[in-house]
């Protein structure tokens, strides 16, 4: 599996996605895809499994070096000392010394971005975690953090996918050398039925899933954290980077409508 460098660390191109995986399901999730050798657990204080991920790293047989975890603060904390309290409650129950990325999960309208980034900056200063990024940011409030804060930021964590276009946020991030890593990057199951995606999948062997998935990774700069619960799903995911799109399958998923979001970007303040 290939790697991004960016800030320091390297970053397991394909990841595990956690959100809406909970207690003993969650632990068994992760468990299961450390043993298929997944190295790179995404998760976040709002999802409230921090706890069960923890216990399933604390039983696996990985390295700590080789393991790549990262979480995010919620949105209504990010004043200084609601960070660092954030932070310290996620490594607890994560039972880590360190995290290797520490996001900012949603921006806040009342968020003092200088503020923010100080602190974070800090918590990497200190060790405590590896890199510091962000997660569902505009390119207008990406351009404050990265050009006029000039924090180091690892990487930008937004919806993504075949039927979704992020071509003017892609670009910014290429420039400043940032890596985006995909969230829904298979549109939370909507592509299973999509006839083109499953006619390139029939040509190699593949779903149309593996398909959309390979796409993204494909791309320079792009890294992707589906949600998988069941080892089959785990194991078809890494199975994906096995199949070699062409010319064509790419000319057919650009023809697909890019309009499909998952998640609604007006949960948090328009900034552009």
């Amino acid at each position: 599996m290939d790697n991004l460098q960016t800030q320091g660390i390297s970053l397991p191109q394909l990841g595990l996605g956690t959100f809406r995986m909970q207690g003993d399901d969650c632990r068994a999730a992760v468990e299961s895809a450390l043993g298929l050798g997944y190295r790179h657990i995404d998760t976040a204080e709002m999802y409230g499994n921090e706890e069960a991920i923890g216990a399933a790293i604390a039983d696996a047989k990985v390295a700590r070096t080789d393991l790549h975890v990262t979480t995010k603060v919620w949105h209504e904390n990010l004043a200084p000392d609601a960070i660092r309290r954030s932070f310290d409650t996620s490594l607890e129950k994560l039972r880590l010394d360190h995290v290797d990325l520490y996001l900012v999960h949603w921006p806040s309208r009342n968020m003092k971005l200088s503020a923010v980034f100080e602190t974070l900056m800090r918590l990497k200063q200190e060790g405590r975690t590896r890199a510091i990024g962000v997660a569902n940011f505009t390119t207008a409030l990406l351009k404050t953090v990265v050009e006029d804060i000039k924090a180091p930021i690892a990487c930008n964590q937004i919806e993504y996918h075949a039927m979704l276009d992020q071509t003017p946020l892609r670009k910014y991030l290429a420039a400043k050398s940032i890596p985006l890593v995909a969230y829904c990057p298979l549109a939370q199951g909507r592509f299973a039925t999509d006839e083109t995606l499953a006619k390139i999948g029939s040509k190699h062997d593949a779903t149309a899933a593996q398909v959309a998935l390979k796409w993204l990774l494909d791309q320079e700069g792009v890294a992707a954290i589906p949600k998988a619960s069941r080892a089959e799903s785990q194991k078809a995911n890494l199975d994906a980077l096995k199949v070699r799109l062409d010319d064509d399958d790419r000319k057919a998923i650009a023809a697909l409508r890019k309009d499909m979001r998952c998640v609604n970007p007006g949960f948090a303040p328009a900034w552009d």
